[in-house]
């Protein structure tokens, strides 16, 4: 084979350079043989050694070349197998052309190229509209038997379109890394513009409605990259039976230079970032990830740089961590995944200085935070339906012996309602949950100033929940509506006047529904239009509202 010709002829190279470089040393070898010396003995042994060494370089080269050999051969029978494919396709869709009477259009395997996103285009084909029986009419066995045929049809275009996919893989450019394993870049450049009503706190991920900002000021017109991400992911070796793999996750959103236009300069923040061991049932994940015991986001483009509906009843944080999954598989289309682990006990506060770093009030009670989480999951539909419940702990210390115990209680639902439709939902109920989103971000009640040692501090309780209803005709294009709201108990705020530090004011209650249209006009390009409204209620005063409505072009990598 050529590969081997190749191969031979870099050997036969390699070893006429290295012998035209040691003919000096075995002249003076030669001239050495008549008056033998302890030069010309070690001469003599670093020829031995020479010839060692050359022996050893064949053998790798042999090496290479079988593996060269091996990887060829198993790329000949992929495309060997997706030629057979195509093949049985054709006959297939022929069969199926004579039962319609329409015109079969013959399926290819797409050709490999030298750049091609890990995201692939599904096929379409005028299979897919394929005549069904109408509502009401009888099926003759003519249908039944053109009902299977399409039934084989699909399971075909579904293997096709696997072995297209691995032929793909193999024929991309791979990132280079320092190291020999597999390295995945990856990201969405985004760019989002919104139209807002009213006064928010922060005009590019809003969470809360605010007074306004001055008189006659009414609305904004803005846009920003901030929420694009880059993420880098890598596959190491096996370990203990385990395989092996981490990734890092950046976006834009880490605040602005002090700079003249700075708010369209985001400072790059790290998001995530996890060392993953995975064996068949149990996992080993180390790293900043997000709360594991509150899986669960609404769909939207709008918010990436902080989940959505945060502080409207969605609990989240990225906070480093150390957790252990294992899975138990009930049956061939269910299981059950229990999760436990400990957490950095972050609790919202935000750093004294940008240099230096004091523990937080969760951090300072000397003990981290614990979490857990069990899962049941259920083929339907083709797809999962999940149900779940998590809890958590973390104890704070706010000084002078005053120590608060912030605990949450967390249910969480994903159901497929049919072809179409799907339902996922999660409530809470929590104490001392402000710095997970929780409370409107609201943590502790106060009787006086936090610096005081005789003032009283509580934990605040709330509770909250959001819920989503996701309508998707096409895979590439979806509604979605959902509806979140957080209620932090009034009766105790009431009790406390001086709890107002978080905003100037206390917030009783704080809602927020969106609807969105998400469309991918192409594998890698997706566009959404999004209208969002909050209200936020202060414990004594009238609701600030404030509407919104966001366009959003992304590009995926």
């Amino acid at each position: 084979m050529q590969i081997n010709r190749r191969s031979q002829l870099h050997f036969k190279l390699i070893a006429m350079s290295a012998l035209f470089a040691f003919l000096p040393l075995a002249a003076r070898c030669q001239n050495a043989a008549t008056s033998p010396t302890p030069a010309s003995t070690e001469m003599a042994v670093d020829i031995k050694a020479l010839v060692a060494s050359m022996n050893r370089l064949q053998s790798q080269v042999e090496t290479l070349n079988s593996q060269m050999v091996e990887l060829r051969n198993a790329q000949q029978e992929a495309l060997r197998e997706a030629e057979q494919l195509r093949t049985e396709l054709n006959k297939t869709t022929e069969q199926l052309a004579a039962k319609t009477g329409s015109t079969p259009a013959p399926y290819e395997v797409r050709p490999a190229a030298s750049h091609v996103s890990s995201t692939s285009v599904p096929y379409s084909s005028s299979l897919s509209s394929a005549s069904a029986s109408s509502p009401g009419q009888a099926r003759s066995p003519d249908d039944s038997s053109h009902g299977d045929l399409q039934q084989r049809v699909s399971k075909l275009e579904d293997d096709q379109e696997l072995m297209n996919d691995k032929i793909v893989e193999q024929s991309q450019t791979k990132v280079e890394s320092g190291s020999k394993y597999r390295v995945r870049l990856s990201g969405l450049v985004l760019l989002n513009t919104a139209v807002t009503r009213g006064s928010v706190d922060n005009l590019d991920i809003p969470q809360i409605a605010e007074p306004a900002i001055a008189p006659g000021v009414a609305g904004s017109f803005s846009g920003s990259l901030r929420q694009s991400q880059i993420g880098v992911e890598t596959f190491g070796p096996n370990i203990a039976g385990a395989r092996t793999s981490a990734n890092v996750k950046f976006d834009f959103a880490g605040g602005f230079p002090n700079v003249p236009n700075g708010a369209a300069f985001g400072v790059v923040r790290l998001r995530t970032g996890t060392i993953r061991l995975d064996w068949a049932d149990t996992s080993i994940v180390a790293g900043q990830d997000g709360i594991f015991f509150a899986p669960l986001s609404p769909t939207t483009l709008s918010s990436l740089a902080i989940p959505a509906l945060s502080y409207s009843g969605n609990l989240w944080s990225w906070t480093p961590q150390l957790r252990i999954e294992h899975r138990f598989a009930l049956s061939e289309n269910s299981g059950i995944r229990i999760q436990a682990g400990i957490l950095d006990s972050l609790t919202g506060d935000i750093p004294r200085f940008q240099s230096y770093r004091y523990p937080t009030v969760g951090e300072a009670s000397g003990q981290p935070a614990y979490a857990t989480h069990i899962g049941y999951s259920q083929r339907v539909f083709g797809r999962d339906l999940n149900v779940g419940i998590g809890g958590y702990y973390g104890r704070q210390n706010w000084g002078f012996g005053r120590a608060v115990d912030g605990w949450a209680g967390v249910t969480d639902v994903s159901v497929p309602l049919g072809e179409f439709l799907d339902f996922s939902a999660e409530f809470y109920r929590g104490r001392a949950v402000g710095g997970l989103g929780g409370g409107v971000g609201q943590s502790i009640l106060l009787s006086g100033s936090v610096y005081n040692a005789n003032t009283a501090i509580y934990g605040l309780d709330s509770t909250g929940g959001w819920l989503q209803l996701k309508f998707k005709p096409k895979p590439n294009f979806e509604v979605n509506f959902a509806y979140g709201e957080d209620v932090p108990f009034a009766s105790e705020l009431k009790r406390f006047p001086a709890t107002a530090l978080y905003y100037g004011y206390s917030i009783s209650r704080n809602q927020s529904p969106f609807v969105n249209f998400i469309y991918r006009m192409r594998s890698d390009v997706l566009a959404s239009v999004e209208y969002k409204r909050l209200q936020t209620n202060p414990l004594n005063g009238n609701a600030y509202i404030a509407n919104q409505v966001i366009m959003s072009l992304g590009y995926a990598f």
